[in-house]
């Protein structure tokens, strides 16, 4: 177990480094992030009023796609400096590998949603305030379901000539489970009045499908990338 965290460690620090030095990927994700958040505003924000129980979806739906993004180009840097491969040949565990990749990959969302929550609470008047363990809840446990899969599917088609359009055709169906606990969970401690047992409710089902997915990405891992 020691030596697995270890090269998890080892991963996840070779990749924040390289994007503490580029920024390549931060500044790609927050703007694109950002963007999508905007054109909701101007599309559903009508004087000064947003579409009522809008903020939520909206809020998933920029996860969602910036979530891919990052994942795209986390992967897109591994093709071009063939060091993937390196890490395949290392003599170690390969789910160690998966985790320190996921584990990168959730520090960059985490970036991007700490910039994402407070736009959506001023552009759509969503109380992000009102319940903030309650939310910080609902996007880690969303957050790392969608990123166990992402992870998985990512470096699966790192390879393949069509993985741009590939990535987001095979997660979003497997993810969606995750995105609408998310979205729901999000929608009911943003009402006027929080309903925390419903958000409960959402929460509890996020840590399943948690539990769900990165058990079977660990066990599929290996083997995938054998292939």
């Amino acid at each position: 177990m020691k030596q697995f965290l270890r090269v998890a460690w080892v991963v996840m620090r070779k990749d924040l480094t390289v994007e503490m030095r580029s920024r390549e990927i931060v500044y790609t994700t927050v703007f694109f992030a950002a963007s999508c958040v905007l054109v909701f505003a101007f599309a559903l924000v009508r004087e000064g009023r947003p579409l009522e129980d809008a903020s939520a979806g909206i809020l998933w739906i920029a996860i969602a796609f910036a979530g891919t993004l990052a994942l795209g180009r986390t992967f897109e840097r591994e093709r071009h400096t063939e060091t993937l491969r390196a890490l395949m040949l290392a003599p170690s565990d390969r789910p160690a590998i998966y985790v320190g990749k996921l584990l990168g990959v959730l520090v960059l969302m985490a970036i991007v949603e700490a910039v994402l929550v407070p736009m959506v609470g001023l552009l759509f008047h969503a109380p992000v305030l009102a319940r903030p363990l309650w939310l910080a809840a609902l996007l880690a446990a969303g957050t790392l379901g969608f990123a166990s899969v992402g992870t998985l599917f990512a470096a699966m088609l790192v390879r393949a000539r069509s993985r741009d359009v590939l990535l987001p055709v095979l997660l979003y169906p497997i993810t969606i489970p995750v995105i609408i606990a998310g979205v729901r969970g999000t929608a009911a401690i943003f009402q006027a009045t929080p309903d925390e047992p419903m958000a409960r409710f959402w929460a509890a089902l996020l840590v399943f499908f948690d539990v769900v997915f990165v058990t079977l990405s660990l066990w599929t891992f290996e083997p995938l990338m054998t292939e």
